[in-house]
C-alpha cells in the first residue's frame, strides 16, 4: 500500500521519531529512585541528573530501533497507532540507523560519567539496557515479537531504571529502592500493555507474537487491571513494613485517573485506545511525582 509522504520538516520528523510522550517512562523511574535516595539521606545530583540524561538517551535510541526494525519486519503496514517516520518516508531506513547509533553513542558518554562514580555494575545495566533496546524490535529474537515485551520493560523500565539511579547515588540498592523499582516497573508494563492491545489484530496479521496477541483482549485488559492495582498495592506494604512514612500513600490521589484508565480500556478499541495509551503515560508520571513528594515529605 503506498503511503503519501507528509509535510512535516527534518526536524520534525526527527521530534516525532523520538516519540516524546513515551520520554515520561524514562523520566519516572530516576525521579522515584532520587526521592528514595533522598529520603535515604544520599542524594547526589549530578549522578541522579546524568542517570536522567542517559535514561531518555536510551529511550529515544530504543524509539528510534522500533521505528526502523518494525518497518523492515513490516509490522507498520497497516499501523493503527501514531505515525511512523521511517514508513512514512519521512526518514530514510539508513538514516535511522544512523541516527540510533549516535543517540546510543551519547548515552554511552554519559554512562562513563556513571561508571566512574558507580564502577563495573554500571557498565553491565549500560550495555544491557542498549542492547535489549536494540533486541526489542531487531536481532534474530526480537523481545517484542515473541511475547517477552512486558518483561523487558518491567525489568528495565522499573527494577533497573529505580535499582541503578538509586545505586550511583548511595552505592547500594536498599530494600525501599526494590518496593520502589516494582510499582514503577508495573505502570511502565501497562503503558506497553495498552500499546499491544491496540495493535492486537494488525500484530496478529503480521506474525508479530506480543504477549497481547497471545493472551486475547480480554485477558489483556485483565492484565492491565492486575498491573495498576499491584502498583497500588505498594504504597501500604512500604508503610507497613515500615521503610518510609505515610506520606508515600500521596500516590493514592492519582486513583481517580487509574479507575479512567481502567474504564476506558474496557470500552475502547483499536485507534480509540491511543489516547488510553498517553493517559497511562500521563498516570505513571503523575504517580511517580506524588510518591516522589511523599518520600520527599518523608526525609524531612
Amino acid at each position: 500500500m503506498a503511503t503519501t509522504k507528509p509535510q512535516i520538516s527534518t526536524r520534525q520528523a526527527w521530534i516525532l521519531a523520538s516519540r516524546p510522550k513515551t520520554l515520561p517512562a524514562a523520566a519516572a523511574p530516576v525521579l522515584v529512585g532520587s526521592a528514595i535516595a533522598l529520603a535515604a539521606h544520599t542524594f547526589s545530583p549530578l549522578p541522579a541528573l546524568a542517570a536522567l540524561l542517559g535514561a531518555l538517551l536510551i529511550q529515544i535510541g530504543t524509539n528510534f530501533a522500533n521505528d526502523v526494525f518494525d518497518f523492515k519486519k513490516g509490522a507498520d503496514k497497516e499501523r493503527v497507532g501514531p505515525l511512523r517516520a521511517v514508513q512514512a518516508g519521512l526518514i530514510t531506513p539508513r538514516q535511522m540507523f544512523m541516527g540510533m547509533w549516535v543517540v546510543f553513542g551519547l548515552a554511552t558518554l554519559i554512562g562513563l560519567y556513571l561508571v566512574y562514580v558507580g564502577g563495573w555494575p554500571i557498565v553491565v545495566i549500560g550495555l544491557l539496557s542498549i542492547l535489549s533496546g536494540i533486541a526489542y524490535t531487531g536481532g534474530p529474537f526480537p523481545l517484542g515479537y515473541n511475547g517477552l515485551g512486558d518483561i523487558f520493560v518491567f525489568i528495565f523500565f522499573g527494577l533497573v531504571a529505580v535499582g541503578g539511579t538509586y545505586y550511583v547515588q548511595a552505592g547500594n540498592v536498599s530494600t525501599l529502592a526494590w518496593w520502589g523499582a516494582i510499582a514503577v516497573g508495573l505502570l511502565g508494563t501497562a503503558i506497553i500493555v495498552v500499546n499491544n492491545l491496540r495493535d492486537i489484530d494488525t500484530d496478529r496479521k503480521v506474525g508479530k507474537k506480543t504477549l497481547a496477541v497471545r493472551l486475547g483482549a480480554k485477558a489483556t485488559q485483565s492484565e492491565y487491571f492486575a498491573l495498576l492495582a499491584g502498583a497500588y498495592l505498594v504504597p501500604p506494604v512500604i508503610w507497613a513494613l515500615n521503610l518510609a512514612g505515610g506520606w508515600v500513600m500521596l500516590s493514592w490521589l492519582s486513583l481517580p485517573l487509574a479507575w479512567q484508565m481502567i474504564r476506558q480500556i474496557q470500552l475502547q478499541k483499536g485507534r480509540a485506545l491511543i489516547p488510553v495509551l498517553a493517559g497511562t503515560a500521563r498516570l505513571e508520571m503523575v504517580y511517580s511525582l506524588l510518591f516522589a513528594l511523599g518520600l520527599a515529605l518523608t526525609a524531612l
